[in-house]
């Protein structure tokens, strides 16, 4: 049996790709970036903002040629897996303040997801080969510049908002790449903006992140300080998180490109039960243990509990729902300083009388400098609201 030709192979790499479940596939060659200098200037802007690996000598080498990755490589193989779409979610009915997880966080976290489906490709390739093929891949976790990869292997354009997009199935795509020591055939790179003279992305952005050369400053994404920051939130930012607690979606949302593509996805990432829009009240009283069992193989625990709580203290203060006092008040006393000093700062916004008496009385209890700095603030917020 003679060997398989390259054309072949790739073929048949693709149709098991599509039965492994992933949505897109396409190749390209191992050839540097051609965006890899608007990468560094991003970088050299500090619109990275807290994200020092992404700007270690090490990374920035290997993101600028796949080949200081593999050295073997001939081929790149791009994959995308679709997820569940935010009104694939129906929204809560009751009066109660909820928050808002970004829809790539509803199921199952993609990496546990998505690696072994990777794994087993390379496999499938090396069984038609009858040898071991030098190989590296990766779902979000190399340093590689996907996005550019995804476009030049066909599967889509890079919008305003930097994100992905098809002119079929939007958006809503986890990425997902296989370098290969295999030559394969290359795909045509895709071919056209499509996103003309829309601005949609740019301007529904809650932080006015979205930068006019596509790409994002991370000093202003709320993804950003929702999830990646791990520390005190910037006080301008807090009032623009409205109610998401985890990431976020408007760049997405008002895509016309999304409005016409189907609202599910793969099936292991269909929302879970009360993680879509969790009831925030409820959120705030989770133990360690809870919100382990809650978020257990979820991308949501990337933040640890004292990054959600953080987050979810926000949301109430934006809510501004006199209700939260009891659980927002309780949470003073909770052992993390980050969830205590933004549970403060939530109060300061509510700002009736029982939020003053509830932070009058942690200020004379805390310890902590820098949660009593936010508990005095709160306070001469709530001074200002009374009558």
């Amino acid at each position: 049996m003679s060997p398989l030709t390259p054309q072949e192979l790739t073929d048949r790499l693709k149709a098991e790709a599509r039965r492994l479940g992933f949505d897109l596939v396409g190749v390209t060659d191992c050839t540097p970036p051609a965006s890899y200098s608007a990468y560094e200037a991003w970088l050299q802007a500090g619109h990275h903002a807290g994200m020092a690996y992404m700007a270690s000598e090490r990374n920035r080498a290997r993101r600028a040629n796949p080949r200081r990755i593999l050295p073997e490589c001939e081929s790149i193989v791009v994959l995308a897996v679709r997820y569940f779409a935010p009104q694939a979610a129906p929204q809560p009915a009751d009066d109660a303040a909820h928050g808002r997880v970004a829809a790539y966080a509803w199921g199952a976290d993609y990496h546990d997801v998505l690696l072994p489906r990777l794994r087993a490709l390379v496999d499938f390739l090396e069984t038609e080969v009858g040898h071991p093929i030098p190989n590296r891949y990766y779902t979000d976790t190399g340093p590689i510049l996907e996005r550019d990869l995804a476009q030049r292997a066909g599967l889509g354009w890079i919008g305003k908002n930097a994100m992905l997009i098809h002119p079929r199935l939007g958006s809503y795509f986890f990425l997902a790449e296989i370098l290969l020591g295999l030559r394969l055939v290359p795909d045509p790179p895709f071919p056209t903006d499509h996103c003309g003279t829309c601005t949609r992305c740019i301007e529904a952005c809650p932080t006015n992140a979205i930068l006019p050369n596509r790409t994002v400053d991370a000093n202003r994404c709320l993804s950003y300080h929702t999830i990646e920051n791990k520390g005190v939130l910037p006080a301008e930012i807090r009032p623009r998180m409205g109610d998401w607690v985890f990431g976020c979606d408007v760049c997405q949302m008002v895509c016309p490109w999304n409005r016409r593509a189907p609202a599910s996805g793969d099936p292991a990432f269909a929302p879970r039960e009360d993680v879509p829009h969790p009831v925030l009240a409820a959120e705030l009283r989770l133990t360690p243990q809870a919100f382990n069992r809650k978020f257990k193989g979820s991308p949501v625990k990337r933040t640890k509990r004292r990054g959600y709580l953080r987050n979810v203290a926000i949301a109430l203060g934006n809510a501004q729902q006199t209700r939260a006092v009891p659980d927002l008040s309780a949470a003073l006393r909770d052992a993390e300083p980050l969830v205590r000093a933004h549970a403060a700062w939530a109060l300061g916004q509510i700002g009736d009388r029982a939020a003053c008496h509830a932070l009058q009385a942690a200020f004379d209890a805390e310890t902590q400098a820098e949660v009593r700095a936010e508990i005095a603030a709160a306070l001469t917020t709530c001074e200002r609201s009374q009558p």
